[in-house]
């Protein structure tokens, strides 16, 4: 299924240890790119993590963090740093205050390090957070397929445009081609006062090869047919869409240039916008 690079979800768990979040949040990425911020005592959490993210994503930058806040109901004790905490007050006695013996007992317990930090019990946390992590993904994943498919509907739309471009230009290759042997034929019997009408032919009908685009409209025909095929793979498919985006441009750029007729040239210019704002949508694809 279709899926887009862009996608934010986030999502907690609870227990009687405290309250765990994870936060995902991608956007697009030639590669995949994976950025974590876990808190230092989880940090041996870090191969889990992305173990988990590389097997549900395949491309884009990925911002994930997760944030611990544990019960403080559940912790017994509390390991004071004395010597820290003597060391403010014989600090804050020593400044020339009016009245020293007003030092705020709580202002000593918030200074960093007076109440040593609880450290995180990696076992007791590690399958609840696998679990959160599973689940955030899996939202995750949904909501680019969710956008995906927008995607999709957008680009079908541009390459049933497309092809009626291209069928326009087909349709009116007839008329264009006579009007042009016409055309030359006039200005060289006006020249001319006898010319070699086998040799006039021959060249006209050579400068008309020239000019022909049979077959850069079949060419683009078949990469619309691959386009529509591509989207309807079960794997990701961003970067083979973006490459049939470049030859489709070629072959836009080839019938520009080949172009003898006002209606030809609007038509090729039309064909180069339809595949620019398909090749920006096919950007966020995974």
């Amino acid at each position: 299924m279709l899926s887009s690079m862009t996608a934010y979800r986030r999502d907690s768990e609870t227990g009687v240890w405290g309250n765990a979040t994870i936060e995902l949040k991608t956007v697009n990425h030639r590669f995949l790119d994976i950025s974590l911020r876990i808190p230092e005592d989880l940090r041996s959490l870090e191969p889990l993590f992305r173990e988990a993210i590389q097997k549900r994503l395949s491309r884009g930058k990925i911002d994930c963090s997760l944030r611990i806040e544990l019960d403080d109901s559940s912790i017994e004790n509390m390991d004071l740093n004395k010597n820290l905490a003597s060391k403010l007050i014989e600090t804050a006695n020593s400044l020339s205050i009016n009245n020293p013996n007003e030092i705020n007992p709580i202002d000593i317990l918030k200074w960093p390090g007076v109440i040593a930090k609880t450290k995180l019990d990696i076992e007791s946390l590690s399958e609840p957070i696998s679990k959160l992590l599973d689940k955030t993904l899996s939202l995750l994943v949904e909501s680019r397929q969710r956008e995906g498919q927008d995607i999709k509907v957008t680009l079908v739309s541009r390459c049933d445009l497309m092809e009626i471009e291209v069928k326009r230009i087909r349709d009116a290759m007839p008329q264009i081609i006579s009007s042009l042997r016409d055309k030359y034929r006039d200005k060289v019997n006006e020249l001319l006062e006898a010319p070699d009408k086998d040799r006039l032919e021959q060249e006209i009908l050579h400068f008309i090869q020239k000019m022909d685009i049979e077959e850069e409209m079949d060419r683009l025909e078949i990469h619309l047919n691959e386009v529509r095929r591509v989207l309807d793979l079960p794997e990701p498919v961003g970067r083979r869409l973006d490459f049939l985006m470049q030859e489709m441009n070629r072959e836009a750029n080839t019938i520009a240039s080949k172009s003898a007729n006002i209606d030809t040239t609007n038509s090729s210019v039309e064909l180069k916008v339809l595949i620019e704002q398909m090749r920006e949508q096919i950007q966020n694809i995974e």
